[in-house]
C-alpha cells in the first residue's frame, strides 16, 4: 500500500479528532482535556532555531503564512500557506506507527473567487514534516524553505510554494524586522481560565514572486505575516471559535488582535508592534472589536466587516474584505481572506474566523 493510499485510510479518523464538526471550535480538540500531552508553561523561554521545528509532545501546532499581494496587473490578491500538525497520541513512534497527522491548506483570493486546496499526510514516512538545518516545512510538493546556514534567523528568508486546482504560486519572503513574541514572551493566554499556547510571529516580510490562476501567471509584490503556535489545550471548553486579525499599517506599525467567542463578550487580546519590532501588549479593555456587516457564506451568517478601535493608540478603522466569500471549504471549514482598512490610518491585512 503506498503512502497516499495509507493516508486516505488513516487521516479521516484523525480529522474526527480535530474537526470543528465535533466541537464547533475550528481546529479542535482545542478545548478538550490535554490527556497526557505537554502543556505550555509561563516563563519558558523560546529558543531558536529549535522552536521553529515541530513539538510532537503537544497536541497541535501550525506554520501559517498569509500574504497581501498586488499584481503587475494592478489587482489585489491574497495568498495563504498553512501546515498543521496534530498528534493522535502524546508519545512519538517510528515509521507508520507515528501518531502525527499533517494537514496542508493553500489558497489564492481574488476579488471574485477563492481558490482552495488541501493536502492530508501521515507522519513518520517522509510525506510531511519540518526540519531546521536548513529550515524546511513541507507536505508532498508544497514547501516553505529557508537558506543553509541561517541559524536562529532560519525564518528570515523563505521561499514558499503550493498548488491546487486552477492555481499555484511561488513567493520569496524577506524579513526586514525581528521575530515578535506574542503574549508574555511567547506565552499567549487564550481565556480567563488560563488556557494558553506558545505563540510567535514574523510580521515583517516583503514579498515578491508570481501567482498563476487558470494558467495565467502574474508577477506580484506585497507584505506577508507568519504565525507559529503550538499547544495541547489552547481554548476553554465554552469557547466556540475565534476572530483573528493581522494588520499592516501604512506607517510600518502592525497589530495582531484576536477575539475568542464564549457566548458573552469574548476573550480579547492584542499586540501593537512598532515599525522596529518593539511590542505593547493590549488588554481586552484597550481594544474594541465590533462586527459591522454580515454576509451569507456557505449558508452561514459571517461578520465580514469590522470596526477596530484602540483609543490609547488613536486607532479607529473599518475593515473591508477583498472578497466576502473567502471561504476555506476544507475538511474543517473556516473564513480566511485579505482585508483593507481605512479610518484613522489605512493599510492591508488578513482576517481569519472559525467556528461559524
Amino acid at each position: 500500500m503506498n503512502v497516499r493510499k495509507l493516508a486516505s485510510f488513516l487521516v479521516p479518523a484523525a480529522m474526527i479528532c480535530i474537526s470543528g464538526q465535533a466541537s464547533g471550535q475550528g481546529f479542535a480538540g482545542l478545548g478538550s482535556d490535554a490527556q497526557g500531552f505537554a502543556t505550555p508553561e509561563r516563563g519558558r523561554a523560546l529558543s531558536f532555531p529549535a522552536d521553529h521545528s515541530a513539538h510532537p509532545d503537544y497536541r497541535i501546532e501550525w506554520w501559517y503564512v498569509t500574504a497581501n499581494l498586488k499584481g503587475e496587473d494592478s489587482k489585489q490578491y491574497g495568498a495563504q500557506w498553512t501546515l498543521f500538525r496534530s498528534a493522535l497520541a502524546p508519545r512519538n513512534k517510528e515509521g507508520f506507527a507515528d501518531p502525527q497527522v499533517w494537514i496542508g491548506h493553500a489558497a489564492i483570493t481574488t476579488q471574485g473567487h477563492q481558490y482552495v486546496a488541501e493536502r492530508l499526510g501521515r507522519g513518520g514516512v517522509g510525506q510531511a514534516g519540518v526540519e531546521t538545518t536548513p529550515f524546511q516545512a513541507w507536505i508532498d510538493d508544497w514547501k516553505m524553505m529557508g537558506p543553509d546556514g541561517a541559524g536562529s534567523n532560519a525564518l528570515g528568508n523563505l521561499s514558499l510554494s503550493a498548488n491546487g486546482p486552477d492555481f499555484s504560486y511561488g513567493l520569496d519572503l524577506r524579513a526586514d524586522g525581528p521575530l515578535v513574541l506574542q503574549g508574555d514572551n511567547g506565552f499567549s493566554v487564550k481565556s480567563s481560565g488560563g488556557q494558553a499556547s506558545y505563540y510567535y510571529s514574523q510580521p515583517f516580510y516583503e514579498v515578491s514572486g508570481a501567482i498563476t490562476i487558470s494558467g495565467s501567471p502574474v508577477k506580484v509584490t506585497g507584505k506577508a505575516w507568519l504565525d507559529r503556535e503550538w499547544s495541547s489545550k489552547p481554548l476553554a471548553s465554552n469557547q466556540t471559535g475565534w476572530d483573528w486579525f493581522s494588520l499592516h499599517f501604512d506607517s510600518g506599525e502592525k497589530l495582531m488582535a484576536f477575539r475568542l467567542r464564549d457566548g458573552e463578550d469574548g476573550f480579547i487580546s492584542a499586540n501593537w508592534i512598532s515599525s522596529d519590532g518593539r511590542t505593547t501588549q493590549l488588554s481586552k479593555e484597550e481594544v474594541q472589536l465590533e462586527p459591522l456587516r454580515k454576509a451569507t457564506v456557505d449558508g452561514r451568517e459571517i461578520p465580514v466587516e469590522w470596526r477596530i478601535r484602540v483609543p490609547g493608540k488613536s486607532l479607529d478603522i473599518r475593515t473591508k474584505p477583498l472578497n466576502d466569500q473567502s471561504w476555506m471549504a476544507t475538511s474543517t471549514p473556516y473564513w480566511e481572506g485579505p482585508i483593507n482598512f481605512t479610518g484613522s490610518t489605512s493599510g492591508v491585512g488578513y482576517l481569519e474566523m472559525t467556528g461559524y
